[in-house]
């Protein structure tokens, strides 16, 4: 998927809304264990009860592969029945992978073409030759991590490097690699304060904001200080929506969640 059609399906919905399907088997509805592919099932209600609301999904690939197999099974399932039934939809798979060369090859073939994901996250840590690898992939995105929401963000990301903290520097450089026009970048909700620095280093590109909702990030302040003129968000949210409920009702209990943000992001675009 091109940027230009995910910002027209943006403008569509009226929601930059990115909904994280991390699935856990101990947290879904315990009615669901006694299907034949439990994880399946719940993002396929998931899916169709909140596909209206928002313009991604992006299931952490550490949630799948906990359950070997099964679990993988279950992300191709996923991703097939994204692709097949909402192909405007865009699609994260949050990997956060990172090696050099071969190596990252095989990871991007792995998410690009036998999954079929429009994009993937990546760790910069190994430098430009564990990146451009994704990068060479028309029409998909690199996911850069720039200034994660954990609070482990602050042990090297917010370190100085000859006066420049090293997450800047990762943005800078970032910039000058082959096809870096494929890149978007990871920026925590919990980090708002630093999205006006970030955005005078990269002003266009998208940001995925992981934090919103059960970590505590607030959707006006990063939108205050990160939004572009074609939007340049993609606001995560995960457990706050997918398990809003574990009853029956949990997939209209999620569409209510993702409704909420929904509505929010509606009045802030038409402000």
């Amino acid at each position: 998927m091109t940027t230009t059609q995910l910002i027209n399906q943006i403008k569509k919905k009226q929601s930059f809304l990115c909904i994280g399907l991390d699935v856990d088997l101990n947290k879904i509805p315990q009615h669901l264990l006694e299907e034949e592919d439990p994880i399946f099932a719940f993002n396929k209600a998931i899916i169709d009860a909140t596909h209206h609301l928002c313009v991604a999904y992006k299931p952490n690939t550490a949630f799948y592969e906990a359950y070997g197999i099964k679990g993988w099974q279950a992300l191709e399932k996923t991703i097939n029945y994204l692709n097949d039934k909402h192909p405007e939809i865009y699609t994260i798979a949050d990997a956060k992978r990172g090696d050099i060369g071969n190596t990252s090859t095989m990871y991007a073939k792995a998410f690009f073409e036998d999954l079929g994901f429009d994009s993937v996250t990546v760790a910069p840590y190994m430098g430009k030759d564990s990146v451009e690898p994704f990068l060479a992939f028309e029409d998909k995105h690199t996911i850069l991590l720039a200034l994660t929401s954990n609070q482990g963000a602050f042990d090297f990301q917010t370190k100085t490097v000859d006066g420049v903290e090293l997450y800047k520097q990762v943005l800078k450089t970032s910039k000058t690699w082959k096809n870096s026009e494929n890149l978007m970048y990871v920026v925590g909700a919990t980090k708002a304060e630093f999205l006006a620095d970030i955005r005078q280093i990269i002003p266009d590109s998208f940001l995925l904001v992981p934090g919103v909702g059960a970590q505590g990030g607030n959707l006006q302040d990063v939108c205050k200080y990160g939004m572009t003129d074609t939007v340049g968000l993609l606001i995560n949210s995960s457990r706050g929506i997918i398990y809003a409920s574990q009853n029956a009702d949990f997939a209209q209990a999620a569409a209510a969640k993702a409704k909420e943000l929904q509505l929010q992001m509606s009045e802030i675009l038409n402000a």
